[in-house]
């Protein structure tokens, strides 16, 4: 059973719906982080495909970050002929997260990690608001199902124009739209330490993921392991519940 749909259908579905939703914001461009894996260069393709590469710009933000992710950032944003913009932000990762130590020592492991995204999500609303843009963010079908993002970091945007794209359409739209082999081969990573890869972090691969959320098939083990992190995570896509007053009070 074919589980990817047509990556030209939803090229040209997105790029009508990226011209519609910007319309409607009146909005002058999109800002999207490039970090040189695969995610972010389909989104900022069909960016620049959708709006002109002169309304895009791709903020490049290192934050202790291997020199090959700026360069692949780089290629990309050449290839596709978008602006670029370097924010390294180690130094201010250091302070905040020396700040933080100061009140909470031992700082660690994800709650030190996550700091990252969420600067670099301050970031790129700095951008924005500058230059009367849009944030836009590349998660992926796969990644919101699992909850595997950062809540306030790289889901903090204004659009998520490839959130309904399996990871294997992703890859897919990668080819179609000429992304540079070099980065549609490389391991999906969020970058937070060194080594880290998706599917290593998830505990299952990719392909494993896209087959259970097109089919609902996948063994046992699998099957508890995603409906386990999809429940977990609910909080990741939903606003914060606010309270209402009842009208009697």
């Amino acid at each position: 059973m074919e589980i990817y749909r047509d990556p030209e259908k939803i090229t040209r579905f997105l790029t009508s719906w990226i011209k519609e939703k910007f319309g409607v914001a009146g909005a002058k461009g999109a800002v999207l982080g490039v970090s040189g894996g695969i995610d972010s260069a389909v989104l900022a393709a069909l960016l620049a495909k959708s709006l002109g590469p002169d309304r895009v710009i791709g903020v490049i933000m290192p934050c202790y970050s291997m020199q090959v992710d700026e360069d692949y950032a780089k290629l990309l944003a050449k290839t596709i002929g978008i602006r670029t913009m370097k924010v390294d932000l180690s130094s201010s990762y250091d302070t905040l997260k020396r700040e933080i130590e100061n009140s909470l020592p031992g700082l660690g492991g994800l709650s030190a990690a996550n700091i990252k995204p969420r600067l670099r999500m301050t970031t790129l609303y700095a951008v924005a608001q500058q230059y009367g843009y849009l944030v836009c963010g590349g998660s992926n079908k796969d990644e919101i199902t699992f909850g595997y993002f950062t809540k306030y970091g790289d889901s903090g945007v204004d659009l998520m124009p490839i959130a309904d794209l399996l990871k294997g359409e992703v890859w897919a739209v990668a080819e179609y739209l000429g992304v540079p082999p070099e980065i549609i081969g490389r391991p999906p990573t969020a970058a937070l330490w060194e080594g880290q890869t998706d599917e290593a972090e998830m505990g299952l691969t990719y392909k494993e993921l896209d087959r259970y959320i097109a089919t609902g098939d996948a063994p046992e083990e699998t099957k508890q392991r995603i409906e386990m992190a999809f429940k977990r995570s609910a909080h990741k896509r939903a606003f914060a519940p606010m309270a209402k007053l009842p009208d009697n009070l």
